[in-house]
């Protein structure tokens, strides 16, 4: 990215002004690459805090730990005006998503070595449909910089009843909202726009009647989030 970005500006001191990535055009096209770093967003129950809580009163925690992905699509972009643009970008992304859970030890009726973890993994390949508001910044010779903000519609390809038989159950459809930043970059026969984006789940998908019955009582709601490095070329 670094030799990239000193390309750029080599070309805007020393070379022509680019008209590659079709600014001036009401509707452009392109395609990205994504990496992703995600996890859950967990909430204990009331029952959490209980030390009548049977079995759960051996769980000592339950962390959820960020896993790497990776994601492609493409680009649908609408012009209203040189700085503002509509953006809708289908993906496919493939996830996973890894639960620890602690064991404190012998306690009431639990029967758990002391100090153990065991480690839930969830993988899923979703349907991602994000609808954003990109606002770019005047062009400064071969660069500009981009806010992006928005939501997407999520679904897991994955149908439930599949998912009922992992330890830690989640439903498959989600509501987040979109955060973003980035620059676009322009060299002769295309733009290339490295973005970094935070993603917010909005749905609660814990699904406790299908979860390990050891904690299902002690999560109230799990929600997604995610950090992803975008890769756009247009």
């Amino acid at each position: 990215m670094f030799f990239l970005i000193q390309t750029v500006f080599s070309q805007a001191r020393y070379g022509e002004i680019s008209k590659a990535g079709q600014d001036d055009k009401l509707i452009s096209y392109g395609f990205f690459l994504a990496g992703h770093s995600n996890t859950f967003r967990l909430k204990y129950s009331d029952a959490f805090l209980d030390p009548s809580n049977g079995p759960g009163s051996n769980i000592e925690s339950i962390v959820p730990v960020y896993s790497a992905g990776f994601s492609l699509g493409f680009l649908g972009i609408l012009r209203f005006h040189d700085q503002v643009n509509l953006m809708f970008t289908p993906k496919i992304g493939f996830y996973e998503f890894a639960t620890d859970v602690n064991f404190i030890g012998e306690v009431g009726t639990a029967m758990e070595p002391a100090g153990r973890k065991e480690t839930f993994v969830a993988e899923a390949t979703m349907v991602e449909l994000p609808l954003l508001f990109k606002y770019k910044a005047q062009r400064f010779n071969n660069s500009r910089m981009f806010f992006t903000a928005g939501g997407s519609y999520i679904f897991r390809t994955k149908d439930q009843e599949e998912a009922d038989f992992e330890g830690l159950v989640t439903t498959g459809r989600d509501i987040t909202v979109d955060l973003g930043v980035g620059f676009d970059m322009y060299f002769k026969f295309f733009k290339f726009s490295p973005e970094i984006r935070f993603s917010h789940g909005l749905m609660n998908l814990y699904k406790p009647e299908t979860t390990d019955p050891r904690f299902r009582d002690l999560i109230s709601e799990i929600r997604r989030k995610s950090i992803t490095l975008y890769l756009h070329f247009q």
